[in-house]
Formats: C-alpha cells, sequence, structure tokens
C-alpha cells in the first residue's frame, strides 16, 4: 500500500479509493449493527491516551444528556458469505471498500484527538476466512493498544468459525466482544444464512464466557492480571425476516442469558434492504414490536422474570397496546391485587408500574407504619398505572372492570402511544 496526496489534500490510496470514500461506504455499511451501548469498563490509562470508565462510552446518549460517540465502521463490507437479509451479501452489487489495519488505528487516534468519539467500535465482514478475518481485527488492536498507546473503550466483533485461540487474543486487547446470533432459531439460519451454524456460533461464545470466568478468578488471586473483555459480551438478534413470533425471540434471547454470561442481547428490526425469495413479502416489523421485545429483555434482565412467564404458547406474541408486564399481569390477574403493606420485594417488582426504586421506597418506609394512599405522594411513588392492581391499607382505587380484555383496553388508553418505558426510577 502507498499513499499520494492530491492537490486538493485528499490522500489516495494505491488502491485507487481515498480515505474519506473508505469512511463513507464502511461507516454506512455499519449502521445496520446495534449491539454498542454502555461499556462498564474501567481500563486505566498507562501514559497514552484516552480512556474509559465505570460510567461508560456508548454509542447513544447519556443520562446528563451527553452523547457519547463511537466511530463505528466495518474493516471491511467485502464477504465471503451470501446471507440473505444482509446488504453486504456476495452477490449484491454494492461499492465495496477494505481499511487496512494502520487506516483505523489512525482514524480512531484523529478522531479521538478532535474529541469527535471517545472509542471504536469495529466489526466486519468475512474476507477469505474467519481465522484471516480475526487477524486483521487482533491487528488493529494491537496497533491501537501497543503502538499508539491508546487505552479507550474498543468493542469489535469477533467472527463465527475463528479459532479460540484468536478469540482469547483479541479479548485481552479490547474491553467489549460481541458474536451475533443472528436469528431465532437454527431452522431459520439455515434457510437466510446457510453458510453459517449455531454450533460456529455459540462455540466462540462459550470460549468468551469460560475465559471471562478463568480472567476473574486470575484478577481475585492476581491483581495486576491482564484483563480479558471487562465490559464483557453482548449479541444482536434481527427480528422479523423469519416470520418467528415473540416467544421464540425472547425464549431464545433468555436461553443466551442463562449459558453464555450475556451482557446484553440487542434486536434489530428486519430492514428488507434486498431482494430475496426467502424474505419476500415480509415487510418491516413496526418499530414498537423491538420496543415491546425491548421492554421484555428489561424484565428478564432485572426483574426476575422468565421467557416463559412473560409470554407462552397459547399467547406467543405481544399485544403491542400494552408494555409487556401490564400485559403480564393482567394475564395473571388472579394473583392481584396486592397488598403493598404486606408484598415482599419480588411481588412488588411484579407490580405494573413499580420499579426497584419505588419496591425499596416502600419496604423502607412501611418498617415504620402501615401505609395509607395519602403516604404514597410524599414517598414520590405515582400508582397512575399500578392502582388497578394494589391495595393500599386494604383500599383499592383502580378500576371495576369487567375482564382481562377491557382492562387491557383501559391501560392502552393510558399508553396511547405504545410507548410506556421500564426504568429503574420507579415506574416498571
Amino acid at each position: 500500500m502507498f499513499t499520494n496526496v492530491c492537490s486538493d489534500g485528499i490522500i489516495i490510496l494505491g488502491d485507487g479509493m481515498d480515505i474519506e470514500t473508505k469512511l463513507k461506504i464502511l461507516t454506512d455499511a455499519a449502521k445496520y449493527d446495534v449491539s454498542c451501548s454502555s461499556s462498564n469498563s474501567n481500563r486505566k490509562n498507562k501514559g497514552g491516551l484516552g480512556n474509559t470508565s465505570m460510567g461508560g462510552i456508548c454509542h447513544s446518549w447519556s443520562e446528563d444528556g451527553r452523547c457519547i460517540s463511537l466511530l463505528k465502521i466495518l474493516f471491511t463490507n467485502k464477504c465471503i458469505y451470501n446471507c440473505e437479509y444482509c446488504i453486504n451479501k456476495v452477490e449484491n452489487e454494492i461499492p465495496r471498500a477494505e481499511f487496512t489495519a494502520g487506516e483505523i488505528a489512525d482514524l480512531t487516534v484523529n478522531f479521538y484527538r478532535r474529541n469527535y468519539i471517545e472509542g471504536l467500535f469495529l466489526s466486519s465482514g468475512v474476507i477469505k476466512s474467519p481465522d484471516y478475518t480475526m487477524e486483521r481485527l487482533i491487528e488493529v488492536a494491537e496497533i491501537l493498544r501497543n503502538e499508539k498507546r491508546f487505552y479507550g473503550y474498543i468493542h469489535m466483533k469477533a467472527i463465527p468459525g475463528s479459532s479460540e485461540t484468536l478469540t482469547r487474543k483479541l479479548g485481552m486487547l479490547i474491553d467489549r466482544m460481541s458474536i451475533n446470533i443472528e436469528l431465532p432459531t437454527q431452522k431459520s439460519l439455515i434457510m437466510l444464512a446457510p453458510q453459517k451454524s449455531y454450533e460456529k456460533i455459540f462455540t466462540p461464545m462459550t470460549d468468551i464466557s469460560n475465559a471471562i470466568v478463568e480472567n476473574r478468578e486470575d484478577r481475585n488471586k492476581f491483581k495486576k492480571a491482564p484483563m480479558f473483555v471487562p465490559a464483557g459480551q453482548t449479541t444482536q438478534m434481527i427480528v422479523g425476516a423469519s416470520r418467528e413470533d415473540d416467544l421464540t425471540v425472547i425464549n431464545r434471547a433468555q436461553f443466551l442469558y442463562d449459558n453464555f454470561l450475556m451482557k446484553r442481547v440487542y434486536y434489530s428490526n428486519y430492514v428488507p434492504v434486498i431482494k430475496s425469495k426467502y424474505t419476500e413479502g415480509i415487510e418491516k416489523p413496526p418499530k414498537i414490536r423491538e420496543h415491546r421485545i425491548y421492554q421484555a429483555d428489561f424484565l428478564m434482565r432485572f426483574y426476575g422474570f422468565k421467557a416463559p412467564q412473560i409470554l407462552n404458547a397459547a399467547n406467543p406474541n405481544f399485544d403491542l397496546r400494552i408494555d409487556p408486564k401490564a400485559n403480564w399481569a393482567i394475564d395473571n390477574i388472579g394473583r392481584f391485587p396486592i397488598e403493598i403493606n404486606r408484598a415482599s420485594y419480588d411481588d412488588l417488582l411484579k407490580i405494573p408500574g413499580f420499579g426497584p426504586e419505588y419496591a425499596k421506597r416502600i419496604i423502607n418506609a412501611r418498617a415504620y407504619c402501615a401505609l395509607k394512599y395519602d403516604d404514597l405522594k410524599p414517598l414520590k411513588i405515582s400508582v397512575k398505572r399500578a392502582k388497578n392492581f394494589i391495595t393500599v391499607g386494604g383500599v383499592y382505587r383502580g378500576i371495576n372492570y369487567t375482564n382481562k380484555k377491557s382492562l387491557k383496553d383501559y391501560m392502552s388508553l393510558s399508553d396511547p402511544h405504545g410507548y410506556e418505558q421500564l426504568s429503574f426510577l420507579g415506574d416498571g
């Protein structure tokens, strides 16, 4: 690779493509990958560039309104695979580009110095082979860490089918690693991504989770032991490309959480960017469906729910009008109303509108006296959504509903846009 500088200052590479063009192609190609967020990494600066903190670096908005940004790009959008849902499939005629490891390292450092970014999110199409592609990603990480002395946040996508040795080598250099599960079932993977398999995906996921456990043990014994993906591993699942129901999606997510120390599962609505006989007639799922799946995921991660509790074979899809927690409560209305003066912490979390913060306030306050409705306002506890599911000192102030459907209809009116959020601050 050689470089020349034109009269207008644009850098021209030996392959005839300038950095700006590569950047445009490979940032656009990366936009369909949603699996980057708060890092929870605490890699220390050792006299070089950058740092990460427990507050996290993410491609999102922080609670105080700051935009925390990553340079989110592909190493290349060239790919030997022919996945039916992917814009970068080998048969698709699109502009192709490929960085060198040095170019990505230079871009990361230069963007960081200009305060454009706080870290790097790097994925790639598969070039030549999984091992060859992983070696290119490792090369980027080694240049950044060892030559550029960059200690900022790095999240990379591991390549299914690559060796355990390469997976572990990459994990010692970066903060977070992810491997896309791609689709909710083996059947859909065989149909839409026949060159991939769950075996090739689950093997590196297992390698990563095993290495995380081993690294924790090492660091308990030796405080200066090097870190292995301190921000954990994540994955991404495409929703709606294979006509699966919501129960199938959250069951797969439950499996991932139970078996791979998964930090988080991300969900991405299928986008029909290319024509395929296998996805013909499938439209992009409504955004609210993805939102409801994320809410259900939140219940599994933080509220003690299991997927089979949230949905079941008789009701395999969400009622998109109401959030999954309210839907579950109404389907199990025999458990309600709950008297909040006697309810356990876990039972309080099951009440629509109550989250961990409200549950803690109730338990702390009732240690001094039995609570009445008038006591909730000073505690800053809203019962707007909870009133149909609770009694306070034996008093019920919810509506007089006749059946489950009428209660669901009523609850949907309190959330006309369908976006009631789950939150740690109370509204759960």
